[in-house]
Formats: structure tokens, sequence, C-alpha cells
């Protein structure tokens, strides 16, 4: 097996389309990790993972997937790859024995005791046609379908969008368990930023086609925070400590990068702890500098 360190490199992909551009993106996903890749509908993540798994050609760029070249390589890489995507990819008059009995042919590693395994654990029905089956349980499909053929890196879009709470914290317990083992990796892209903050350790933002912040999350979240002020002392605060701000009626709330360097700089200055959803919001304002 080769030996590699990041599970997912991607180094400078750029992939044009009219009105739309994925310019120069680059992020390490490190083998073992669970990255949360970030942003707005219609940011990029979508396109990226596509041009990863090179269902678009990208137009420039590398990507190396379980350190292999994701095109000279792909048919090696994507034995070990599992990806679930917001719709179903099978045909609604199939059932989940049909499935199992495709899926062994395509796998080498394909296990039917796995597969099974999940869908008692998830209460699916093995014979129910998949036109029948509701949205949360199309997806938990997807994901035993996933996690059954023993890959090594799973990547997941948007897989979590609308289902409820109770089945989202279910398969987001399934995630941690499949990353029990240190050689599996996990690519997660959402906007719903809470499940990332339950359990990724890194996240990528990415806006407009551009990776803004990439790293480990931990690092990401004590580094950022929200200072808080009255209008007058939003006018002393140096424009390149400030990601954007937002301006209410009784004062400013200002998104800073350096929270260590902001509360030495400004000493009386209340600086609260920053989610991922507010620098998502505050970094997808960065244009305007000041908004409400």
């Amino acid at each position: 097996m080769n030996d590699y360190e990041n599970a997912i490199e991607i180094k400078e992909v750029t992939k044009r389309y009219d009105g739309f551009t994925l310019d120069r993106v680059s992020f390490n996903v490190p083998k073992g990790s669970i990255m949360g890749f970030i942003g707005q509908n219609g940011a990029g993540k979508t396109t990226t993972i596509n041009a990863l798994l090179n269902i678009v050609k990208k137009d420039e760029g590398e990507i190396r997937l379980l350190g292999l070249d994701s095109e000279k390589d792909e048919y090696e890489a994507k034995k070990q790859i599992a990806a679930v995507f917001d719709e179903l990819p099978f045909d609604d008059r199939l059932n989940a024995i049909a499935i199992d009995k495709i899926l062994r042919e395509i796998y080498e590693e394909w296990s039917t005791d796995t597969f099974f395994g999940y869908l008692d654990r998830f209460a699916l029905p093995k014979k129910k046609k998949f036109g029948k089956f509701s949205k949360g349980m199309k997806m938990k499909l997807q994901i035993a379908s996933a996690l059954s053929h023993n890959a090594k890196l799973l990547i997941m879009d948007e897989a979590t969008t609308g289902l409820d709470p109770v089945v989202r914290n279910e398969i987001l317990d399934i995630f941690l368990e499949y990353l029990q083992n240190e050689e599996n990796t996990i690519l997660m892209s959402s906007h719903i930023t809470s499940d990332l903050d339950k359990i990724a350790d890194c996240v990528t933002f990415i806006d407009k086609g551009k990776v803004l912040v990439s790293g480990f999350k931990d690092d990401i979240l004590e580094s950022h925070g929200i200072l808080k002020c009255t209008k007058d002392d939003y006018k002393d605060i140096a424009s390149e400590d400030i990601v954007s701000a937002r301006l209410n009626d009784f004062g400013a709330e200002i998104m800073v990068s350096d929270k260590a360097s902001c509360s030495r700089k400004y000493s009386g200055a209340v600086i609260d702890p920053a989610t991922l959803e507010d620098i998502m919001i505050y970094y997808v304002n960065r244009g305007k500098k000041e908004w409400r």
C-alpha cells in the first residue's frame, strides 16, 4: 500500500464555467481526519468534489487521492473511495437485495454482511422499492452502501441537508465510528455548520470559488473572535484587523482573525469566541466590510 500523509491533496485547481470560476483552490485533508468543507450554496463545493472525483475535468491544477493521481490512477483510487450525494443514485424500482447483488459485482471488497448489518441498524427494509423510501431512508441507504466496501476515503456532498436532527445525529455517530480506524478519512461538504462544529477536525471555507480559510478547526476557532465596541471605538480599529464588521444602532461587532494580537492592541475591548457559522457569515460579507 503506498504511504501518504494526506488522504486528499488539492493544488491550484481551477475550473472555468460561464459565470463561475473555481479559482486556484488548494487544501489538504490529513489522513484519519474529518474535513468540513463549508460554504454557501453556489460557493463551489460541488464543483470541487466533482473535480476530485473526475466527474468534471479540471482546467488546471493537481489532485492526489490516497497518494494517487486522480486522473492517471483514477481506477485504482476510486476502488478505495465512497461518495455520497444529495440525491440517491439508484433506480427507484430497485430494492436493497438487488443493490447488494449489483455492488457485489462492482466492488472487489464488497461485504454483504456489513451492508445488511447497516440496514438492520438503520431499520431499513430489504425488499421495499427505493421509490417508496423517505429522504432520510435514501440517505441512510447510500451511507450503508458507501461503508460496505472497505473504502478508505468517504466523500459526502451536502449529505445531511434536509434530514431531521435525530437522523443527522445517528449518521454523525456512524462517521465517528468509521474514523476509529485511523486509515479512514472523510471530506464532508455542508452549509450546516452545526454538524461540523460537532465532528470536524479540519475545516475549509470556500466562497465564490475561492478558498478563504483552511486548517484545523480548533486553530481557526481559537484565532478568530468577535470584538464588540461602540461606534466611536470602531473608528480606531485598524482596517487590516477587520474581516468584516456588523453595525447596529448600539455599536459594532467586528470579526477579527487574530484574536491574540487584537486583545493586546485594543486592551479594553471585549472579544467573544466565534462559531464556524459566525466565521462563514462574516467572511461572506467581507466585500462589504460593513453590513447590518
